[in-house]
């Protein structure tokens, strides 16, 4: 194919450097993006007078008919284009003729390319927040089932304190909502068109850009060319919210592994998200979840690609700056099948409430509540931890709980001590104790359901 900016050169070039500098393998996945922003560009041109209107509507129906031929799958994309941008304006010219190569006017690949990209992160932006959405109320659906079930809290993963499967649950539900709202904050900061600012100076056609701008739905323009064409913050600042949100589904996916497992068993996952294995046919293996696990550096390494693609660029575009988009296609490709395939499988998945229950009974993680016990008795609470402390010892040493220590064993440690000190240190009462705002208490986790549900309707 004919390189359409021949002239200066005479267009040929070795096969080799062709593969090479080609991206249409890639950047083909933005064709209505391109076409789209292409009739818009027409539509400026046209009313602003710098080609007639019927020139205008010839291109419009000319990059219609292509948008339709390649969607029905009648125009095939030729790979052996420089790149998507290249081969529509090549179609088009080969159907219309001459007029075809007027809708360059007014406009450069570098402001052409950095609108496609915006125009094609806002539309998968827009569907990663509805995934997110989705695994939200999965989430929430799944704590509402498990609000009262109760577990150990870990810190160090050794059990701390007594806390509810819904408490826990929810966790996540807060970290997923804050990673909306950064999805958000990026496509708003992105949402500015490029559009006419041309190669890097602008043009010295009286254009419109506001118009063209509103016709693709830009709130306002770049207020300078040089960064127009330039700056890649909106693919970083996605790539960036895309790493933090793959960190809360691998560190999601690491508990689930952990709670499948035969020394846990607080889950049981779906046959639909787990796998065996070939010579042990006993297992049922995590896989779903230590794939999302596994392909958050997958991501990560997107993020650190473009970074080190950008770190040393000088203003203003640079073909290093084509190496912008297969990360982040990729990362775009890699979060939305996680996120699908880890819906699914929270959705679908059981809790074993008794083997948390069980869990919750050993390991002592009632013993800040024996002490908070003897705080409300008068005691420091300095005092109540060591005294707290050695009857965890005693008790390990006796192999009892605290639950069944007699109470004349109690008093050896303190005359503070009464009948009641079984209520304080029973796993229910422990949990549906912690009142304050935010705590796992039944009561707690109810309220902040319906925090979550309002808060998230308000980012539709």
């Amino acid at each position: 194919m004919a390189k359409l900016w021949a002239g200066r050169t005479d267009g040929t070039t070795a096969k080799i450097a062709d593969d090479f500098n080609s991206s249409v393998s890639f950047d083909s996945r933005m064709y209505k993006e391109d076409i789209t922003g292409s009739i818009a560009h027409a539509r400026m041109l046209a009313r602003c007078g710098i080609i007639s209107e019927k020139d205008a509507e010839e291109i419009i129906t000319g990059l219609e008919g292509i948008l339709k031929d390649l969607e029905s799958g009648a125009l095939p994309i030729d790979l052996e284009s420089e790149d998507i941008h290249m081969f529509v304006e090549s179609v088009l010219t080969e159907r219309i003729g001459d007029t075809g190569k007027k809708l360059h006017t007014a406009r450069s690949r570098n402001d052409q390319v950095a609108l496609d990209l915006k125009l094609y992160l806002k539309k998968e932006a827009d569907e990663i927040a509805v995934l997110i959405k989705e695994l939200i109320l999965a989430d929430i659906k799944k704590a509402e089932e498990y609000k009262a079930a109760i577990l150990p809290g870990y810190t160090h993963l050794q059990r701390a304190q007594p806390i509810t499967f819904g408490h826990h649950l929810l966790t996540y539900a807060v970290m997923f909502l804050r990673d909306l709202g950064r999805l958000t904050d990026a496509s708003e900061r992105m949402n500015v068109s490029p559009i006419g600012s041309c190669a890097l100076a602008g043009t010295t056609y009286s254009t419109d850009r506001d118009y063209e701008a509103e016709l693709l739905g830009f709130p306002e323009i770049t207020i300078n060319s040089l960064d127009g064409v330039s700056d890649r913050d909106h693919a970083l600042e996605f790539l960036s919210c895309f790493s933090i949100l793959m960190m809360h589904l691998s560190r999601f996916s690491e508990e689930i592994v952990l709670w499948s497992s035969w020394e846990f068993k607080f889950v049981e996952l779906s046959d639909a998200y787990t796998t065996g294995s070939s010579i042990m046919p006993q297992k049922k293996n995590p896989d779903m979840a230590e794939l999302v696990r596994g392909k958050t550096g997958r991501v990560y390494g997107d993020l650190i690609s473009l970074l080190v693609t950008l770190k040393g660029l000088p203003l203003a575009y640079n073909k290093d700056m084509q190496e912008d988009k297969e990360p982040l296609f990729d990362a775009i490709d890699t979060v939305k099948a996680c996120l699908q395939v880890f819906t699914g499988m929270l959705a679908t998945m059981k809790a074993i409430p008794e083997n948390m229950r069980k869990a919750a009974s050993g390991g002592f993680i009632n013993a800040t509540d024996l002490a908070d016990y003897l705080v409300g008795k008068g005691l420091p609470f300095r005092d109540a931890y060591k005294i707290s402390g050695r009857i965890v010892t005693d008790c390990i040493e006796k192999g009892c709980v605290l639950e069944n220590l007699p109470l004349k064993d109690y008093k050896e440690y303190s005359p503070l001590f009464e009948e009641d000190v079984y209520e304080a240190v029973d796993l229910d009462n422990c949990v549906n104790k912690r009142i304050s705002s935010g705590g796992t208490s039944v009561q707690n986790v109810e309220k902040e359901i319906i925090t979550i549900k309002q808060r998230l309707e308000k980012l539709k």
